[in-house]
């Protein structure tokens, strides 16, 4: 199994950070059953106040094929490049073997 963790920022001039934050959270988690070898995705957008991230991801694949083919499926790169990257500044990835 193999861990995708995200963490980003919005960008300041973002004028409803709530809605944004909606729309990546329901585009992710939408993803769910779509794209093979995703078995858990988790989007938490309601940091407490020591957070200096806006919105977490925390996926869960089968392999590091299944995130490498997560990647580049067309239902992911649509949600990255309408709900996502427009609205984020800046993005940290880890990545890690479970079990």
């Amino acid at each position: 199994m193999v861990k995708h963790v995200i963490l980003w920022k919005l960008k300041d001039d973002v004028a409803d950070k709530n809605a944004v934050k909606a729309g990546i959270k329901a585009g992710l988690e939408g993803l769910k059953g779509i794209v093979p070898g995703l078995t858990e995705i988790i989007v938490r957008t309601e940091g407490l106040a020591s957070s200096n991230a806006d919105v977490m991801l925390d996926s869960t694949l089968e392999s590091e094929e299944a995130l490498k083919g997560y990647a580049v499926h067309p239902a992911h790169v649509k949600v990255a490049n309408e709900k996502v990257r427009p609205f984020t500044q800046t993005r940290l990835c880890l990545d890690y073997l479970v079990g």
